[in-house]
């Protein structure tokens, strides 16, 4: 830590503990964040009367009402809301939660204290006006979103032209998000407009306290400004703390039993056809991957060309071929990327508080995190206001889920024992389990709004596709919501009561056709029980490529496709692929080094994403191929999944811009490869059949 940090850490402190000295006169007409999913019952103002400041923590006496109230913390519990800087020092802003409060005075406080000049809330509402006016949008029902590390902030002039600020879950559903705008960009544009603001008051003191008049859980109610470094601080009062009866840690191992014994009994006698489907092809594909594995050592001895730069393959034919693959026409749309999860949430929540008459969410996994109630908090509001909500989950995907603790998780969270019963219960949402029979699962996921509007792509419902994890969605309008809607209702109905019987009464019926008839060809690729689609799409368009092939994907365990990429390149064709060295399975991630030495050994170019990659994305000389299917075996010929394909220009165009250019550049390139042990090999042969 610099010498820096540790002045920057101290001073970040204060944050909490200073806020500005209020008039009696002033009235008491406070602007709140509003934390709709969680039950609210503290909404009264935090005036602060006394604060210190030692080395480790802050002291903070305050009234709240009539009340005179002791509280504070330790900096350490600082929340940084930017990343790092390239050099691995941050330099702010934070948000620094008030941890603690009390009826009783301090036994002992530190005899260094520092100080700031405080402010009050009118100071903050001249200030905040000259900010905001600068971002926000005059135009009526429109707001834009604040991106901070943990919470995301809608900001908006209501129909009386008073500012309001909610926390995006909040957000009013006649309102559209125009703008995102990060907090340092924020910070980047307030400096300037503070000093100015300052001067103009004759205000010289170089450490500034705001009291923003903010009051309730989630809200941010001061802001401290050190002017010489410069940093801006922002003080976060505590949520309610909403705990679930989680139960005995057995609970999740018990559920999964029950589940899979479930998935082999009653839901076998229901899905009989369907359940022995998959077992014949679970069996099949087993046996032939076992007789004829797919083996790179026939070309070990071929010399490996120089990359060629031919023109690529025909498009026109290519895309003329795959109707005969698949035995359809492309469908078409628009298509918007939403990579990582603030872009995709952002949008996501703003559809979802939007919607007017349906939401659909079909999803392998909805976690019980805290990121993940909060999604299921606002589906079980809109479900009450009458939005016709359905959730379909994987239901061994998403009980497993439960088991595992990402790292980034609030200590003080407990989940919710059963998913199913935390959406259902105080809502009208109707929730169903699809069934795993033979362990094969339902890894698609869509989210389809009001029949009109659908995400697909990689990501879950849970803490780590927001925060932590590098990931790809895709926006979608036109006639393929149609498509993605009619595959909803076939699932739906194949995971409810008659099973079977219920999905061929969909496939007997009308398809859906509501979506706007918009758009560019895009084509929906399956892999199913039957037919592993996606498999053979894209293994036809390695033996095409003539140029180019990128790849990006998080599991690398199908030694068919890497033989057929070590083929590619051998004709010549320049092939790259990214991939994260440390993944969410923990074997996978040795059959990853394995599969990038192979590749490496046979000319293909390997990046390593700094970090955990979840993208499924591939482009084939022009030919775009993403959603939601892993590169191994149970993705390509065993469970069920959703991609879609392109030949757009644009499309591709910004795909690789936004995806592959940026990850190349971001990733650190194989130049040597990794040490290897003769149990990764082991590993690596079961591997391919379990994960």
């Amino acid at each position: 830590m610099t010498a820096r940090s540790h002045l920057l850490l101290p001073l970040a402190t204060m944050l909490s503990v200073l806020a500005a000295c209020i008039s009696e006169s002033e009235p008491l007409e406070y602007p709140t964040i509003v934390g709709r999913f969680a039950d609210e019952g503290e909404r009264l103002p935090l005036i602060a009367e006394e604060a210190f400041l030692s080395d480790t923590d802050f002291f903070v006496r305050f009234r709240r009402g009539g009340d005179t109230r002791y509280g504070g913390g330790n900096w350490a519990r600082r929340i940084p809301v930017l990343e790092l800087s390239a050099g691995g020092q941050y330099d702010g802003p934070y948000l620094l939660p008030l941890q603690y409060e009390q009826d009783e005075p301090w036994d002992d406080l530190p005899d260094d204290r520092v100080s700031a000049r405080l402010l009050g809330v009118s100071a903050w509402r001249a200030m905040r006006a000259r900010l905001f006016d600068a971002i926000l949008p005059r135009e009526e029902k429109a707001g834009i979103v604040l991106h901070f590390n943990v919470d995301d902030y809608f900001l908006y002039y209501d129909d009386k032209g008073d500012f309001q600020v909610t926390v995006i879950d909040g957000k009013p559903g006649d309102y559209a998000i125009v703008r995102r705008i990060a907090i340092s960009e924020l910070v980047e544009l307030g400096l300037p407009l503070l000093e100015t603001f300052l001067a103009e008051r004759g205000i010289e003191d170089r450490r500034i306290a705001f009291n923003t008049g903010d009051a309730g859980y989630y809200s941010l109610p001061f802001l401290y400004v050190n002017r010489d470094l410069p940093i801006a601080v922002f003080v976060r009062m505590p949520g309610p703390g909403r705990r679930f009866s989680a139960g005995p840690a057995s609970v999740p191992y018990v559920q999964t039993a029950g589940h899979v014994a479930g998935s082999h009994t009653a839901g076998i006698v229901f899905r009989p056809v369907s359940s022995l489907y998959r077992l014949l092809f679970v069996t099949s594909d087993t046996v032939a991957e076992t007789v004829a594995p797919a083996s790179l050592n026939e070309l070990s001895s071929r010399p490996l060309p120089p990359v060629s730069s031919p023109p690529g393959m025909n498009l026109e034919e290519w895309e003329a071929s795959l109707d005969d693959l698949t035995g359809r026409q492309a469908s078409r749309g628009t298509m918007r990327y939403l990579v990582d999860g603030q872009e995709f949430f952002t949008r996501f929540i703003d559809a979802v508080t939007r919607a007017e008459t349906s939401i659909s969410l079909r999803t392998y996994i909805f976690d019980n995190d805290d990121y993940a109630v909060r999604i299921g908090e606002l589906l079980k509001r809109r479900s009450n206001e009458g939005i016709d909500v359905r959730v379909l989950l994987d239901g061994l995907g998403t009980i497993v889920s439960t088991i595992e603790k990402q790292p980034t998780l609030p200590e003080d969270h407990r989940g919710p024992s059963s998913v199913r019963r935390f959406l259902e219960r105080d809502s009208q949402i109707d929730v169903r389990q699809a069934i795993n029979p033979w362990l094969t699962g339902d890894h698609v996921k869509t989210a389809i709004i009001d029949e009109t509007l659908a995400f697909t792509g990689g990501m879950n419902i849970a803490r780590e596709y927001r925060y932590d994890w590098h990931d790809l969605m895709t926006e979608l309008r036109g006639p393929i919501v149609d498509v993605l809607q009619y595959e909803f209702e076939k699932a739906w109905a194949h995971a409810g009561l008659f099973g079977d019987l219920g999905y061929a009464a969909v496939r007997l019926g009308p398809e859906p056709d509501g979506a706007d008839d918009i758009g560019y060809p895009i084509r929906p690729l399956f892999t199913r029980a039957d037919d592993p689609e996606i498999f053979r799409a894209q293994r036809e368009a390695i033996r095409n490529a003539q140029k180019y092939i990128y790849v990006e994907n998080a599991y690398f365990t199908d030694d068919a496709m890497l033989y057929e990429l070590a083929r590619a390149r051998h004709r010549g064709v320049d092939v790259r692929v990214i991939m994260p060295l440390v993944t969410d399975r923990g074997p996978i991630t040795r059959n990853n080094a394995l599969a990038a030495n192979a590749m490496l050994e046979h000319g293909i170019r390997v990046y390593i994403y700094p970090g955990m990659s979840h993208i499924k994305a591939a482009v084939f000389d022009g030919w775009a191929c993403i959603g939601s299917a892993n590169w191994d075996r149970w993705s390509f010929r065993i469970n069920k999944e959703l991609n879609l394909a392109t030949s757009h220009p644009e499309a591709v165009a910004e795909l690789e811009r936004r995806v592959f250019e940026a990850d190349f550049s971001n990733s650190i390139e194989l130049t040597e490869p990794f040490p290897e042990r003769w149990t990764d090999h082991l590993i690596e042969l079961v591997g391919d059949y379990l994960f």
